[in-house]
């Protein structure tokens, strides 16, 4: 599957990172170019980051292109008219279920909207995000990264972030969320490039592709 390039302010911020640590140019040197996936802002965005939780890129893939068919289930409204049955026969389990709902119930009450995400500064978006029940922070993060596409977020609880963080820097053990947040200081003010390199440097060490890479089946 081909994804653009990263846009200009991004290639930008990319260029400043790599020049600064040589490790992770050696992953553009290794796994090729940097693609640039983006999610859809909104609702859409928010439901595919509850898809992804928890499971392999693989099996959200699956879920994911199941849902996203079911008459109007990208939409708040339509969600919320889905059967627990429609929803359990896409591949949602009984919890992801209730967090659909509620995200959708969050944007049908004005709770969450579009254009409130996109304004707010990072901090205050994940916060408002992580206050709908079943969205942590790193759904927050996900969707700041590639819905919003800002430039310094780093969801520090990925477990494959953390597996590529050691794996490219050498560490004698993947760190857990906390070591990896202040692991990841060294990248400001662009952390997102650095995940974004991180997660192409392990689909490239491990040949596992990206939920968004996978054909429709």
């Amino acid at each position: 599957m081909d994804f653009p390039h990263p846009p200009a302010h991004a290639a930008a911020a990319l260029a400043a990172l790599i020049a600064a640590d040589p490790d992770l140019g050696r992953v553009l040197a290794q796994a090729g170019p940097l693609p640039w996936r983006t999610r859809a802002p909104g609702f859409p965005g928010l439901l595919q980051a509850i898809v992804a939780q928890m499971i392999s890129n693989q099996a959200a893939h699956a879920i994911w292109h199941r849902l996203r068919v079911l008459p109007d289930a990208l939409d708040p409204a339509g969600m919320m008219l889905l059967s627990e049955e429609d929803l359990r026969g896409a591949g949602l389990s009984r919890p992801k279920v209730v967090h659909a709902r509620a995200l959708a119930t969050a944007f049908l009450d004005g709770t969450l909207s579009q254009e409130q995400l996109a304004g707010l500064e990072d901090e205050a978006a994940i916060a408002a995000i992580a206050g709908v029940k079943g969205l942590g922070r790193w759904t927050a993060e996900i969707y700041l990264l590639f819905a919003l596409e800002r430039l310094d977020v780093f969801p520090s609880g990925d477990i494959a972030l953390a597996a590529a963080a050691a794996d490219l820097k050498g560490l004698s053990a993947r760190p857990d969320p906390k070591a990896l947040r202040i692991f990841a200081e060294q990248w400001k003010p662009a952390r997102s490039m650095a995940a974004r390199l991180l997660w192409h440097h392990w689909r490239h060490v491990t040949g596992r592709p990206a939920m968004d890479d996978m054909p429709v089946a």
